[in-house]
């Protein structure tokens, strides 16, 4: 059952990035985001960089909005997503 925790906390992880960069009311609607939401959680479980993005994450604790992290693999398409421009998932 080790995986399942491990899925929970990585959940947790872009959820809370997602609310800390803003960009949980700016995904953008349409048929591709399930196809975008899928890619981003698979990049997200395959990271290796968890420690380093709950660590970021609490350093940004009442900062407001910020950008994601370059370190983070969703990065390019979470700007995106702020910026609000469609974005084909690549995988």
């Amino acid at each position: 059952m080790r995986w399942v925790e491990e899925m929970n906390g990585r959940a947790g992880l872009m959820r809370r990035m997602l609310e800390t960069i803003g960009a949980m009311d700016q995904m953008p609607e349409g048929m591709c985001v399930g196809q975008d939401i899928r890619v981003a959680v698979d990049r997200c479980i395959c990271c290796e960089k968890a420690e380093s993005c709950e660590q970021w994450l609490e350093e940004q604790s009442g900062k407001g909005i910020v950008r994601p992290p370059e370190m983070c693999p969703n990065a390019e398409l979470f700007t995106k997503w702020l910026d609000n421009t469609p974005q084909e998932a690549e995988s």
